[in-house]
């Protein structure tokens, strides 16, 4: 039985976790959104949202394809899927097929929407074109870090069914789907024949490459489809502009302004508020102030920056394990290139990303540390430095030759 302090602290906790999230209690140790719909129940001293997973009894059979989802009453004309790459399916011999019956084909989005913003909107509004009816599931990514990630999955993933309640039962929340790998052998394994991948412009080319590349290894589907969710122009204002980059930066500026535009209209004032306070929490922001270092907080508003200490060779040396901020894919780096890196996963497959699209990885990786190569060999003076900075150490008292005789 626990005890009433410990009773104490597990609430404590749960309810600033709640706060974070702008969630009111219902007195009986569940949690409503600002719409009032029950969204969270309090287990062990944490949040665990009712809509996470669904029970295994609901799950699906392995290995059987699912069936399209019923059109609504009253819906629209199916509109016809954007446009794709010019190849229409791609299969494992290198073929081209048409695709499936929607129930054989999922059509997925994978991102890391920290935080989301209106210019997200499009690229789900995109993926439903696209499924045209059939199965759509968007996965976020599960990676947190100060600089790119401020906001961890769960508080992520609970801001995204607020700025799109429409796609609510289509944003899937499983900790198991770090890698744009891990999305499509999980499909694969759940009987579907196609896939749609619905990216950005920017990234059509990325994730074409890696999704082709590798079926009939890891998956096997009939048919591949990257879909473009349309150009993104960074200079653009409004929705075309909108980024990620852009709404951390306007947080480290302190300027609640920029960041409001960048959320949909129908996001409440007392939400968008609660989600500014979130991501500065998460990136260690206590007060307003200039902060030098933009290219590691949104490298996209300091290209330049980003790109001196690449040439200077303070980041993404030969043996760093990074991690693509695209697909989530984590691999050590074996060739640097003018504005690219070649990596290699543990796995061994390898996987190009340009500079401004991968971050140090330094969590929970299973094969290197995660530590710089050059800090992790011993006897060197970035060894020892890297030491006195995880143990606290401040300086380090010389013994050798101490007690040598004096000649």
């Amino acid at each position: 039985m626990k005890s009433l302090l410990q009773f104490l602290s597990e609430a404590s906790a749960a309810s600033m976790q709640a706060k974070k999230l702008n969630l009111k209690s219902d007195g009986h140790g569940g949690w409503l959104d600002s719409r009032g719909k029950f969204v969270a129940t309090t287990e062990d001293g944490k949040l665990k949202f009712v809509d996470k997973k669904k029970p295994k009894g609901q799950e699906e059979p392995t290995g059987k394809p699912r069936t399209a989802a019923k059109p609504e009453p009253k819906a629209e004309p199916k509109a016809a899927p954007p446009e794709a790459t010019d190849k229409k399916a791609v299969t494992p011999d290198g073929g081209e097929e048409e695709s499936g019956e929607s129930g054989d084909t999922l059509t997925m989005a994978f991102g890391r929407f920290n935080p989301p913003t209106v210019g997200h909107g499009k690229l789900l509004s995109a993926a439903k074109k696209a499924a045209a009816g059939g199965d759509l599931q968007i996965y976020p990514s599960r990676t947190q870090d100060p600089k790119k990630n401020p906001l961890d999955p769960d508080m992520k993933i609970s801001y995204m069914k607020k700025m799109f309640p429409d796609y609510s039962e289509n944003i899937i929340n499983d900790d198991e789907m770090k890698s744009i790998f891990n999305v499509l052998t999980t499909a694969g394994d759940k009987g579907y024949k196609n896939v749609n991948i619905v990216v950005g412009s920017d990234r059509q080319a990325e994730f074409e490459n890696l999704a082709t590349k590798y079926n009939g290894d890891l998956y096997n589907f009939e048919n591949i489809r990257v879909i473009s969710a349309g150009v993104r122009d960074a200079d653009a204002e409004g929705v075309e502009g909108m980024s990620a980059s852009k709404m951390r930066k306007a947080v480290v500026d302190g300027d609640f302004d920029a960041f409001r535009r960048g959320t949909p209209k129908d996001l409440d004032d007392g939400d968008t508020q609660a989600l500014f306070d979130a991501v500065r929490s998460g990136m260690k922001i206590k007060k307003k102030k200039e902060v030098k270092e933009m290219w590691e907080i949104a490298p996209k508003c300091d290209p330049k920056g980003l790109r001196d200490n690449y040439i200077s060779g303070n980041i993404f040396n030969l043996g760093d394990v990074v991690e693509s901020l695209h697909t989530g894919l984590i691999g050590e780096i074996v060739r640097r290139g003018t504005n690219h890196l070649i990596c290699v996963t543990k796995e061994n497959y390898m996987f190009k990303s340009w500079i401004k699209d991968v971050m140090e990885a330094v969590v929970n990786y299973p094969g290197p540390s995660g530590v710089p190569a050059k800090q992790r060999e011993v006897g060197t003076d970035s060894n020892r430095d890297y030491a006195m900075r995880m143990t606290g150490t401040t300086s380090i008292k010389n013994f050798i030759n101490k007690y040598k005789a004096k000649k």
